[in-house]
């Protein structure tokens, strides 16, 4: 209410300070001092609730000069506290937290080490820097000079008469290491067994010549005192599994 009371004393001092000559009206126009009260007096009552206006007398208004608004100087404001800047704050840091670095520290870059271990000859800003087209041509011809290139030969021939052969003998035989296949004589014994065999660098060599010597019907030295067909411990399974059998 207080606002809507100040809006109508301020223009009614307005229209006070204007000129008493008469205003040329247009149609459908009044004076603009006449407006103005008009329009107070509706905020006014917009404000105190009122539904209705009642418009005031008509008057003549002479036009006078025009009112300047007062001028503020920057001191008014400065004690008005406008315009100034707000003295920043710093906020005190909670207690047992570590604040923020305002600084990263730089980070030194590490040179790349050559690797003896790696090859770069398919880095081309590497080999351009210490090869020329003259210098890599010599480097060609030295690499096809101390390349060594072997004639081909004949494969050479298995003599035919080689001892009997115990891959053939293993995959066809019909036990297995330690199942007594074959009689033996009461004369083999533990201490003629172990003799007899020391004398063979393998067991292969054992069994070929036992092949030899008319086994595995017959056992001449007593090196398969078992009857197994196999001497000296040597054991057909390898060959067996190789031949999927």
């Amino acid at each position: 209410m207080k606002i809507a009371v100040g809006i109508a004393l301020g223009a009614l001092v307005l229209s006070a300070c204007t000129s008493n000559e008469p205003r040329a009206r247009g149609v459908g126009f009044d004076d603009y001092s006449s407006y103005e009260l008009e329009r107070a007096q509706r905020e006014a009552a917009l404000v105190s609730g009122q539904t209705s206006i009642i418009p005031p007398a008509r008057v003549n208004v002479i036009p006078g000069p025009t009112p300047t608004a007062p001028t503020v100087s920057s001191t008014d404001l400065a004690n008005a506290g406008i315009g100034q800047a707000q003295p920043e704050t710093t906020a005190a840091p909670t207690q047992g937290v570590t604040p923020f670095p305002t600084t990263v520290p730089a980070v030194t870059p590490v040179a790349p080490t050559n690797n003896t271990g790696i090859s770069d000859e398919q880095n081309f800003d590497a080999v351009s820097g210490r090869e020329t087209i003259e210098s890599d041509a010599a480097r060609r011809e030295a690499q096809a000079a101390a390349r060594e290139q072997i004639a081909a030969t004949a494969v050479p021939e298995r003599p035919a008469n080689t001892g009997p052969n115990i891959v053939e003998y293993a995959v066809n035989a019909p036990n297995v290491k330690g199942q007594e296949w074959y009689s033996r004589s009461l004369l083999s014994g533990e201490n003629r067994y172990r003799r007899n065999c020391a004398d063979y660098a393998t067991a292969d060599d054992a069994q070929r010549d036992f092949l030899a010597r008319g086994g595995p019907e017959r056992d001449r030295r007593g090196i398969d005192p078992d009857g197994d067909g196999f001497a000296c411990g040597w054991d057909p399974a390898p060959f067996k599994s190789a031949f999927g059998n």
